[in-house]
């Protein structure tokens, strides 16, 4: 293998490890935070909205992690 081939094995073994292990995580917290929101709703329903509101934007916290892995997964790809 020269070493041409063995940069573009390793850049994209890179890539897709960013990819894959920078989405295991946000995709757990996403579950955890869903499964905590509607038992929290289940036990008190009248406090949907404030649990709603706090839930999405929670969401987006974790999911922003995600977009970064994403980015470093593209940039591997593309750049590196």
């Amino acid at each position: 293998m020269d070493v041409e081939a063995a940069h573009e094995f390793a850049r994209l073994i890179g890539a897709g490890l960013a990819g894959g292990l920078g989405a295991i995580g946000p995709g757990i917290g996403v579950g955890l935070i869903g499964r905590g929101a509607l038992e929290a709703i289940g036990r008190n329903p009248e406090a949907r909205g404030p649990i709603m509101t706090n839930m999405i934007l929670s969401i987006a916290f974790a999911e922003a992690v995600a977009i970064y892995a994403l980015i470093v997964a593209i940039l591997l790809v593309f750049v590196a």
